[in-house]
């Protein structure tokens, strides 16, 4: 064999020998196998039936938005109360500023609101005075439609004296039978006695009713609110209060006779100078006394002018 031959036959082997190393795996990198490669899923597959993407699809997020709006159609919008001007006074009352309180409650009875009622009730037991003077007018003012919680309010002993001064302003027949109890009220009498003087006229018939009742201190404040009422018809039945068994009850009899000064009282009073009471007596004589010097200013007066 040549040396020519022997080269021939070496550089076949080589050439040979090349595709095996081109097929040689590396250690650090085994080669992907061609099933693996093919199951793999591209980033642009689709996703199989089933399976779950993580987004709606437009069928179902359809009716989730129209369950989103309906929730949002169905709760309730909470709007800011604006306070009127009566609840604004009525705040004003409860202010640490006594003047402010007083301005407050004079505008609630200017503005007659019944919402204010209870406010003004309440204040009646404000500390300063002036406070719950300015009160007890608003709800004069108010009137009527205060009735009914005044009526209730005297049941309260704190307030009692100012609820019956403000019944006695609401010209009410609702009034008139609250008040003619507080006549049996040893510590209110005096102070009904007032309020029913205020109320006046509608008060006459109810004060005439109880000249004989079996109490004393009843009758007495009946005769006495009469007199300052003042009207002629009470004359006769005080008339007949002058023969009261009781010396305090005749007295004011003739008190109230002298205050209406009707003629039909004076042969009555001329009278009682001798009643078997001292103090009747005394104050029958006073009377008596003043009618004399009223009669003689007269005179003079005629005469004067006659003269002139």
């Amino acid at each position: 064999m040549t040396d020519d031959t022997k080269k021939t036959d070496q550089d076949k082997a080589k050439t040979a020998a090349r595709p095996e190393a081109s097929a040689r795996v590396s250690p650090t990198q085994p080669p992907a196998r061609q099933d693996e490669l093919s199951s793999r899923p591209t980033a642009d597959a689709a996703p199989e039936a089933g399976m779950p993407t993580g987004l709606p699809s437009p069928a179902e997020a359809e009716p989730a938005a129209d369950q989103a709006t309906e929730v949002v159609a169905q709760t309730p919008v909470i709007e800011e109360k604006v306070k009127d001007e009566v609840e604004i006074q009525i705040d004003l009352i409860k202010d640490k500023d006594w003047f402010r309180r007083k301005d407050a409650a004079i505008t609630l009875g200017e503005m007659g609101d019944p919402r204010a009622i209870a406010p003004l009730i309440t204040a009646l037991r404000d500390s300063e005075w002036n406070v719950r003077e300015a009160a007890q007018d608003a709800l004069a003012q108010i009137g009527p439609p205060a009735v009914d919680a005044l009526i209730k309010a005297l049941r309260e002993y704190q307030i009692r004296t100012f609820v019956i001064q403000v019944l006695g302003k609401i010209k009410d027949e609702r009034v008139l039978d609250p008040l003619m109890m507080q006549l049996r009220n040893e510590e209110f009498k005096d102070v009904a006695t007032k309020a029913l003087v205020e109320v006046g006229l509608p008060a006459v018939e109810r004060l005439m009713a109880v000249l004989n009742d079996k109490d004393k201190h009843v009758r007495k404040h009946a005769v006495i609110a009469l007199g300052e009422i003042g009207i002629s018809e009470a004359v006769e039945p005080l008339i007949e209060a002058t023969k009261d068994e009781d010396w305090t009850v005749r007295l004011q009899a003739i008190a109230a006779l002298d205050l209406i000064g009707d003629d039909r009282g004076k042969p009555v009073i001329k009278a009682l100078m001798k009643d078997p009471d001292f103090a009747v007596q005394m104050r029958a004589e006073r009377i008596m006394w003043d009618w004399k010097k009223k009669r003689k200013a007269v005179g003079s007066e005629e005469e004067r002018t006659g003269t002139a």
